[in-house]
């Protein structure tokens, strides 16, 4: 069905989501000069559509535009990191905390087996399967809130996160980091301890933004 959706889409579009994928996913790295040419050979299409997506993800903050050298993908600054990720520690609390109160069996079984298959992937250091489970607990987390306010203005700064959330996974080590959070977060949400999962999951967004600034020094 995917591939359906995605037949139908303006290739503009098309262009747009794709390196905005590879800047997300961590495949253009953060400093790297984007030549048009070169994307629109490697996309198989014309520049017109990679000059629109550049000026769209620029918009988006992904890139820069340097004087004299062109596009360039968005460096990791501090500042940036600090500012989104402060957000996010509050709405993830928030959203823990009222999970707590609000989730049902179903959603609990979810987020258990969603754990469990982190853990697997984290085993097999399978990064790519470690990365979209941590996305789904997270999702989980705020679809349990059932609160449609509070997960708009998540998926708002949910792409700059996930920039952030990758390379921190990307660090050797932190899988195991990362296991031991969720499964504290998911215990407190089980327990129905609102205060404890709020705190807990602001405590997991910070520890995230400590290490993603060691990371990038």
């Amino acid at each position: 069905m995917q591939a359906q959706k995605l037949e139908y889409q303006p290739l503009g579009d098309i262009v747009f989501q794709t390196i905005r994928n590879q800047i997300v996913w961590g495949n253009l790295l953060p400093g790297q000069r984007l030549m048009e040419t070169q994307l629109a050979e490697k996309l198989g299409v014309s520049r017109t559509p990679v000059r629109e997506a550049i000026k769209r993800l620029e918009l988006e903050g992904l890139i820069v535009m340097v004087p004299r050298k062109g596009a360039h993908v968005a460096p990791f600054t501090k500042k940036d990191i600090k500012d989104v990720l402060e957000i996010r520690a509050v709405l993830e609390s928030l959203a823990a905390s009222l999970a707590a109160q609000r989730i049902d069996q179903k959603e609990l079984t979810k987020l258990q087996l969603v754990i469990h298959e982190y853990e697997l992937s984290s085993i097999e250091r399978n990064i790519d399967v470690m990365i979209q489970k941590d996305v789904e607990f997270h999702e989980l987390i705020f679809d349990a809130t059932k609160n449609d306010r509070l997960i708009q203005v998540s998926q708002n700064i949910r792409e700059q996160v996930l920039r952030y959330r990758i390379a921190y996974l990307k660090y050797e080590g932190e899988g195991k980091i990362v296991l031991a959070e969720h499964r504290n977060i998911f215990t407190s949400i089980k327990n129905r301890n609102a205060k404890k999962a709020g705190h807990l999951a602001m405590e997991h967004i910070n520890t995230q933004c400590d290490a993603i600034l060691k990371f990038i020094d």
